[in-house]
């Protein structure tokens, strides 16, 4: 939640009238460290230190088509990417990372044919 200019200047000014910051922080339900960073930048900030980096949907489109049973890490090794943005980027396209089941059942299936025998 971003506070008011004014709101921020009246709390410093609390500390520079001789209030401490566990005082203000109390008196205006805040934390400490929040009244610490406004002593540092009264500000808040309006731009990014970096680009926002978005995986572009056709290119991971493409690359879920080609390789449907890679992890979300072999995806961002390939993207150039981290594993985090692939994770948002694939539920942004409401695609789900679950594995073909088909050869999990028949395995399992065959497990339990042995357990029934013995």
């Amino acid at each position: 939640m971003t506070y008011s200019l004014d709101f921020r200047k009246q709390v410093l000014k609390t500390l520079d009238e001789g209030m401490t910051f566990a005082e203000a922080a109390g008196f205006y339900n805040l934390s400490p460290t929040t009244i610490q960073n406004w002593k540092r930048r009264v500000h808040s900030k309006t731009t990014r230190q970096t680009k926002p980096y978005k995986i572009p949907d056709d290119v991971l489109l493409n690359d879920v088509k080609e390789h449907p049973d890679d992890y979300q890490y072999e995806r961002a090794r390939r993207l150039n990417c981290s594993k985090t943005g692939i994770y948002h980027a694939l539920k942004r396209l409401g695609i789900s990372q679950k594995k073909d089941l088909r050869t999990s059942k028949s395995l399992s299936n065959q497990k339990s044919d042995i357990l029934q025998q013995a």
